[in-house]
């Protein structure tokens, strides 16, 4: 128990969405497939946020003293040999359906590794995140084609910019969490070197792209496809992608403390989930009771969360 809550369940909905996306964008798919791919992208996250953390124990132990690795409760050392074998178990599975997952898989890894002196750079960390996560949803899209850099698509390339947008304003609103902590262990995250309301307009703009990949992404949808189940649940989930989305934003210029800071990283979660749900609704239809059903069992993960002011 104590490393599920090391691995944040109510954020392997954040991969698990993540790797919908990239799968959507294959054409045909079994069960067996399709049900490997999604849990090895739904527990990637769990896996890749446990091994970021034993690097970072010095402010976590600030700003979330109740996780058990900064409690003393799991060792570092533990931590890390699940997290490895747990990440190269998701890549095997990568890589079955196309070798090329390797090489991807190792790349994502060491990007995990060497995340931690990137968060301390004011420039680096959200961009630094997000392409790891982009790297996730490129390999769940490799699983269907051996050949698949031929599917690079202009509709695939809007889906991934949509992720890593999205992504990048997830972490730079949760860097609004821990900016005291940040503080005193020397991670100059953007908040921490030049302010709140900064950080909050640069959340602005990254919201702002990813909201205009997603609308582009339906537009070329809508000019090509005449499916009414696929028009109004891409609509659907849109609509409440866009509505969490303003509401994190307005939110995020209102926060004065990192206490505070939940009530606006939580609606960004939402609308990352929401907007990719949308892509995936556009690519199958078919998908949508799922997708209505991965919603709801987020929000029940994420109300049961052992605390409030983290996420």
């Amino acid at each position: 128990m104590a490393y599920v809550i090391t691995m944040r369940p109510y954020l392997m909905f954040v991969s698990g969405i993540t790797g919908l996306v990239g799968m959507s964008f294959i054409p045909e798919m079994d069960i067996i497939h399709a049900s490997l791919v999604f849990i090895s992208c739904f527990l990637s996250y769990g896996f890749g946020q446990a091994l970021t953390d034993c690097f970072q124990v010095d402010t976590d132990s600030l700003s979330a003293p109740y996780r058990p690795l900064t409690r003393g409760i799991i060792s570092r050392k533990q931590v890390l040999v699940v997290s490895v074998l747990g990440l190269l178990l998701c890549t095997m599975v990568f890589a079955f359906y196309n070798p090329w997952n390797l090489l991807l898989g190792s790349v994502a890894g060491l990007g995990l590794a060497t995340y931690t002196p990137f968060k301390r750079k004011w420039w680096g960390g959200p961009f630094y995140n997000a392409w790891i996560v982009a790297v996730l949803c490129t390999m769940a899209f490799a699983t269907g084609d051996a050949n698949f850099f031929s599917g690079f698509s202009t509709s695939f390339v809007l889906a991934l910019a949509t992720v890593f947008l999205g992504y990048s304003n997830f972490v730079l609103a949760g860097y609004f969490k821990d900016i005291d902590a940040d503080r005193q262990t020397d991670y100059r995250t953007l908040p921490v070197v030049f302010g709140r309301r900064v950080a909050a307009w640069v959340s602005d703009g990254f919201a702002v792209l990813a909201l205009a990949s997603a609308i582009l992404l339906l537009i070329g949808f809508l000019s090509t496809h005449a499916v009414l189940l696929s028009i109004l649940t891409a609509i659907a989930f849109g609509t409440a992608g866009f509505i969490a989305s303003a509401v994190a934003q307005v939110r995020l210029h209102s926060v004065e403390s990192d206490e505070g800071a939940h009530s606006a990283i939580v609606p960004v979660v939402h609308s990352y989930i929401l907007l990719l749900s949308s892509i995936v609704c556009m690519r199958k239809p078919e998908w949508a009771a799922f997708l209505m059903l991965f919603y709801a069992g987020f929000v029940i993960v994420l109300k049961v969360r052992p605390a409030r002011n983290q996420i």
